[in-house]
This record gives C-alpha cells, structure tokens and sequence, in this order.
C-alpha cells in the first residue's frame, strides 16, 4: 500500500516517433485509447501548454473509486506524473498506469512504422533489401531463444520416422530412439552455424558499425510508396546513400539523405528522418566482459522484426543474431539488457539442458511408456498425453526464461530498463494479459517465455540483494507467480 496520499510518481519517457509526430501521438492517445475506455478514465482534458500540449484524467476502479489523477506532457522526453489518490492504491496500480501510456505510445509507434521505410547497411557489404518477415514465421526461431520450439518440432518428425522403420526394419525399431537423438544432439551442438549462415552481416572488430536509417511517409501513402517505389527501385535508393554518403562521410545523416529521396521523388521531409550508426561489436564486447566470457561470433539479420538471441552449446561456442529491426527500436541501454537476458542462457547452458529434458522424456516414453501401455499410443489418449507433456516442458522452460531475466539484472545491473524494454516490445501481450483468461492462458501455453506483465513486475521489484540460486530463486519466482494467476 502507499504510505501516503501525497505521493506522487514521476517518469521520462521518449517516443521512437521523430518530434513531429507527438501532436498526432497526442491525439492517438487521447480519441484511441483513453476517451474510448470511459470504464476506466474519466475527466479526461486535454489542453496546450507553452512548451506543447497536456492532457490530464483520473483513474477509477469498478466501484467508480477515484484511484489516481494523471497528467501527461508532451516534450523530448513526455513527463509523466500519477498521483494516488489514497492511502489503498497499490504499487502494481501506479505500473499499471504508466504502461497505460507506454502500450499506447507503442501502439501509435507501431502504426507509425508500418508507413516507415527502413533502411541498414554494413560497410564493405553488399546492400541487401531488409525483411519484413514476422518470426512466427522464420526458420531462425526455431533456432532461437532456448531452442526448445526446434527439439519439439523434431521429436513430432521423430514419430514418422518410427513408423517408417518400424515398417520397413522391425527389428530396428528399439534402436531408432538413440539414432534420433543423436541426431538431434548433432543439430544442437552446431546450431550456431545454422544460424549465421542464415545471417546476411558478420559484424568484425574491423567492421564493427551498422548503419540505420528511418524514412516516416506521411500518413495514409504507404500503399502508394510501394507501388511507385517497388523493391527494386529501393534497393537502388539505398545502394546511392551508401556509394555517395555512408562510403565518402562514415555515416549516414538525414539531410543528404533527404537530398537523393527528392531527387527520386521520395516524399520525405526533414523532419521525419532519422539516422543512427551502432557500433554492433563493441555493444557485445561489453556484455561478454561483463560475463567474463570469450568473444562470440556476432552476425546481424537485416529484418525489421525486433529480435536478438545467444545460441550455442557453451560460451565458448557462442554466437550473437541481432536484427537490424531491434536496433532501431532499443536504444543502447536497452540492447544492454536485452544481450545480458541473452547471455545469460548462454551461462546456464539452457540449450543443452532443455535438450536433455526432452530427449529425457521421448527415451521414457518409447522405452518404458510404450512396452507397458501399448494402447495409449493407438489411440486418442496419446494426443492428451502429448499435449500434457508439452505443456509441462515449457512450463519447465519458463524457469530458465526467468533466470536469464534474473542474471541480465544481477550483471548488468539495470534491472528496470530489462523491464521497460519488455515493455517495449511485448505491448500487445501486455495489454491482453490483463485479462485473467488470458493470464492463465500465457501460463499454460506452449511458450518457453513466462508472461509479459510476471517479468515486468518481477524486474521493476527486484530487490539489489545479491542471489546465490538464480535458478532456484526463478523457479520460486514462477511458481508463486502462476499460482497467483488463480487467486487474482
């Protein structure tokens, strides 16, 4: 509970849109967000000021309790300030306030992007056009994170191999199991070459920078653009700012790129570029002498899905995807903490352990299962069964999802701006996980990561004494977590 009625909590934040967005952000967060939930917020004004504009509301409850007054200005970075308005309000109330804000930001910025062009490039490399593939989508996710999604997917093609050879060599059927994870295994140990070969950018100590930019087009001329301005034609854009600035200057900035867009025709103004350069290497330096680890290979894919992973079998064998997509969305103390969440798979050896759990389980089943109930696996019970298992296993995978959170802010040391970055990206899941429903839902479902809002909390409270067990801690951690889900 607040100790106080006169509390008050204060915050910076700073859109991703260019500044001559904030009036149509304001206006977004006031017609889409708030005056539409008028269960919610009432009182609701919006007014200029001498530097932009403010809008104030006040926040009830269900019983129409008056809860806590908002006032929200606009700036470079927007001040936000929430006042509790008794003694009752909550701290997850106030958090929950403010990402009122950040899930409306967000949901602007990302209808703002999908009428963006975006352009990287790394110096010395062919200009590649970027991708817009979404990783539900990509081969790469299987690969990805703690690469549970790859062993499950090949454990369900292991099932129509057994029947093959089961088939074809009876008497071979027993041994199948072991030839299968071995496989496996060879897959897992060699995963990071799969994915840097898939990678367009290895990023060097001698070629260490990438170079981004961002065109915002006016509203409502993205379909148009695209059709005036098919991927060839970009490409060759893009080929001109690299030959006649990044190549003669060392980088990009965003009035002599406005100068070859007009010279295309590109409607762009000023304003509504931006430019930056990362310095991609000296980024994961810095995580991995945190860590004390040996330098990983480091390869950059050139999609706009915001995304990074640590794959490999050990440090010494690791390797860093970092897509040009999150680096134009996180800045550097944010990309901080979302390597260290990284790297800290990379310490607990996550792959390999999630590895043997699931060739743990699929040993017993065709070993142990099957000798003892035949009929389970002929029948519709083998679908119960497998769903329950899987549900488990990433249940199971949760805990070290929520350890890598917990050593990315033991050694990084910025467990809030962990916190905010997932904020950042996973928006959407936090606003759905609002609901109870869907609450239990993320829990139970067949994704390694815990839910968006248990992260975030867990994070933004984490206490700055030192934990011996992260692992124990984090399964406590999730444990107490999805079993809070029932009592809310």
């Amino acid at each position: 509970m607040m100790p106080s009625p006169f509390l008050f909590f204060t915050y910076r934040i700073t859109p991703e849109v260019p500044p001559s967005y904030y009036e149509k952000l304001f206006d977004f967060i006031y017609t889409q967000y708030l005056l539409p939930q008028n269960q919610r917020f009432i009182n609701i004004k919006r007014e200029p000021t001498i530097k932009g504009e403010k809008l104030t509301y006040t926040v009830i409850d269900q019983q129409n309790n008056h809860q806590l007054d908002v006032e929200v200005k606009s700036g470079t970075p927007f001040e936000l300030k929430i006042t509790p308005l008794n003694s009752t309000v909550s701290k997850s109330i106030v958090e929950e306030t403010k990402q009122d804000i950040l899930i409306s930001m967000q949901a602007f910025s990302q209808n703002a992007r999908n009428a963006t062009v975006c352009f990287a490039w790394r110096e010395g490399e062919k200009v590649v056009p970027e991708s817009y593939t979404k990783p539900e989508k990509s081969f790469n996710r299987l690969f990805l994170e703690t690469q549970l999604l790859f062993f499950v997917i090949f454990i369900v093609f292991g099932m129509f191999i057994f029947i093959t050879i089961a088939t074809a060599f009876p008497s071979a059927f027993w041994v199948a199991p072991l030839i299968l994870i071995g496989i496996q295994f060879i897959f897992v140990f060699y995963s990071n070459r799969f994915i840097a070969r898939s990678a367009e950018w290895t990023i060097t100590e001698a070629n260490p920078i990438i170079h981004l930019l961002e065109v915002y087009l006016p509203v409502g001329e993205m379909v148009d653009f695209k059709k005036t301005y098919p991927r060839e034609k970009l490409v060759a854009i893009k080929k001109e700012i690299y030959d006649e600035i990044i190549a003669k200057q060392g980088e990009v900035d965003a009035e002599s790129a406005q100068k070859i867009f007009l010279k295309h025709g590109v409607p762009c103004e000023l304003q509504n570029l931006k430019a930056k350069k990362v310095n991609v290497y000296s980024l994961v330096k810095n995580i991995a002498e945190r860590f004390n680890f040996p330098m990983p290979k480091i390869v950059v894919s050139n999609t706009m899905v915001p995304n990074a992973a640590a794959s490999g079998p050990s440090p010494k064998r690791g390797l860093v995807l970092i897509t040009t997509g999150i680096l134009i969305q996180l800045n550097q103390e944010e990309l901080l903490g979302v390597l260290g969440h990284e790297f800290g798979h990379l310490r607990g050896r996550d792959p390999l352990i999630l590895y043997g759990l699931v060739s743990a389980e699929f040993l017993f089943r065709f070993y142990v299962l099957l000798p003892l109930f035949p009929l389970i696996f002929t029948s519709l019970l083998f679908f119960a069964y497998f769903w329950i298992i899987m549900v488990v296993i990433f249940f199971i995978a949760k805990f070290f999802e929520a350890r890598a959170d917990l050593i990315s802010a033991m050694v990084i040391g910025n467990p809030k701006i962990l916190a905010e970055s997932l904020e950042k990206i996973g928006y959407q899941r936090l606003l759905y996980e609002r609901t109870p429903s869907y609450r239990i839902q993320e829990w139970l479902g067949l994704d390694p990561h815990p839910p968006i809002y248990f992260r975030v909390d867990r994070l933004a409270n984490l206490s700055s004494e030192t934990i011996r067990y992260p692992l124990i801690q984090s399964i406590k951690d999730v444990t107490r977590g999805f079993i809070a889900t029932f009592r809310s």
